[in-house]
């Protein structure tokens, strides 16, 4: 994986060389990873290049996982991952090996500039320059999902305060260290009032650490409409998992180029550098692949290892050669570009101008190096007085609700009553509409009647009633108050 890289130009045995695992990965990722190491070394890079194989070889000869134990262990030891993108196999049963490595080796912070290049780069938004910070634990990310019913598919959507207390904090400690003037919280709190409003919550509460930056909340719909139409009037954006996975590759888009964006994962003990693109099996071997994405995410790992001056040097090289005009196919535009060049000729380019500063794109000056800030961790809280008050049955019915009401009542007693019946989180019993669409998935909630305590006996005593009706019953939640207050969506009508 090492060929073309020549013993002078693979510093592995310098002095304080810092060691680094690097997956070549697959369709253009070898090419593109090739380039990229060739330009960071050839600028002064200390680093000992350790490889590793993963992805889609690995996939096929049957780990689903695509990474194996000779690569968690250089992982573990060197705690540096520069990435090139790898295929993951089509059809179920492959894990995503990105969400593995960032969920396994604690990854939280997924750190995403986008930022526009003006003329040279073609751009409806010129002065764009936002930096995505996305949580990358958490939220339908865990991958939890379940066929309930003939018709009915979940997918959980798990929220954590560690998990938003360390992300948004990393956002504002990653805002105050380089020199950022306001952070802004994307979340869907006006619909998804407990998970998402655990976001909206933790990030009002740690902003108020932080006076000397300004802060504000958008609803994700309404904020995602304004980023693409107005992204000036942002600068650091943190979101949970999934709004930020879609919106900074859009954000990227706008700004000029997927092709052109980095991404940094950043954990308390690890950290993992890659370009946001795929593979692109189909331009393979073709030597036309850009590889800025992945050469802007080894500056990143430069600074991160504390090679600002060599970063330094590889970024404004790079500016430079955008400057120049000296483009890869996918951003060439007749009348702004001079010269169309494939993968390792880019490369070259950039060596070039290692020494060279750009002229109309913003430089990097020296010992601008943003001030280090150490990994943010939760702060532990005092547990809530949690409280039993209840329990949610799912049920799989293909019934009208009235009789399937009556079986559900069936099976109560004096100290506990059938309260509400939901279908997909409408209510539909008592006093439902006949107009609303039903599924053959029905929530059904039981509460302890007036003056009585629910407890778990109850549930064991429910559910045997249950089984005799002849229910169906899928899955069940426990309802809890926690220091009184409710744990639990009120559903509607509620």
């Amino acid at each position: 994986m090492l060929e073309g890289l020549t013993d002078l130009e693979n510093p592995s045995g310098r002095h304080g060389a810092v060691p680094v695992t690097v997956a070549f990965g697959d369709g253009i990722g070898p090419e593109i990873m090739k380039a990229s190491l060739k330009v960071l070394i050839r600028a002064g890079a200390n680093i000992a290049i350790e490889p590793i194989d993963i992805g889609e070889r690995l996939y096929l000869s049957g780990n689903t996982s695509g990474i194996g134990p000779e690569a968690w262990d250089s992982l573990r030891r060197t705690r540096v991952f520069y990435k090139a993108p790898i295929t993951t196999p089509q059809g179920g049963g492959y894990k995503s090996l990105n969400v593995t490595v960032r969920k396994t080796l604690g990854l939280f912070a997924n750190v995403r500039p986008c930022v526009a290049y003006q003329p040279f780069i073609a751009t409806k938004h010129p002065g764009m320059d936002v930096v995505i910070i996305r949580e990358n634990e958490e939220d339908l990310y865990a991958g939890i999902e379940h066929r309930q019913t003939d018709e009915v598919y979940q997918c959980l959507k798990l929220i954590s305060r560690p998990g938003c207390e360390k992300i948004v904090r990393y956002a504002f400690e990653y805002a105050r260290a380089h020199g950022r003037r306001k952070v802004t919280c994307f979340t869907k709190d006006n619909i998804m009032k407990m998970t998402d409003g655990l976001f909206h919550t933790v990030f009002d509460e740690i902003a108020a650490d932080y006076p000397g930056i300004e802060n504000e909340h958008w609803i994700v719909d309404i904020g995602a409409a304004k980023l693409a139409d107005t992204p000036q009037a942002f600068d650091v954006i943190v979101m949970p998992n999934l709004y930020g996975d879609v919106l900074s590759d859009v954000a990227a888009q706008i700004a000029g180029s997927v092709g052109l964006a980095p991404s940094a994962n950043i954990g308390e003990q690890c950290a993992m550098f890659e370009a946001i693109h795929g593979s692109a099996p189909r331009r393979a071997g073709q030597d036309v692949a850009n590889p800025s994405g992945l050469l802007l995410a080894g500056v990143m790992m430069l600074a991160h290892i504390g090679q600002t001056e060599v970063a330094r040097r590889v970024h404004n090289a790079w500016l430079k050669t955008i400057e120049d005009g000296i483009h890869t196919y996918d951003v060439f535009k007749e009348g702004v570009s001079k010269q169309k060049v494939g993968t390792a000729a880019f490369a070259e380019a950039v060596i070039e101008r290692l020494d060279h500063t750009p002229k109309t794109l913003r430089s990097v000056a020296p010992g601008a190096a943003s001030k280090p800030f150490a990994v943010p961790q939760a702060r532990p809280k005092k547990p809530a007085k949690k409280e039993l008050v209840g329990i949610d049955v799912f049920v799989h019915a293909t019934k009208p609700v009235d009789e399937l009401a009556r079986d559900m009542q069936a099976a109560t007693n004096e100290l506990f009553a059938l309260t509400m019946i939901t279908n997909r989180g409408v209510k539909v019993w008592p006093d439902g509409l006949p107009e609303t669409f039903c599924t053959d998935h029905w929530r059904c909630r039981y509460l302890a009647r007036p003056s009585k305590q629910f407890n778990k006996a109850m549930i064991v005593e429910l559910l045997k009633n249950l089984t005799y009706t002849g229910v169906d019953f899928i899955k069940t939640e426990h309802l809890y108050n926690f220091d009184g207050e409710p744990g639990f969506s009120l559903g509607q009508g509620q």
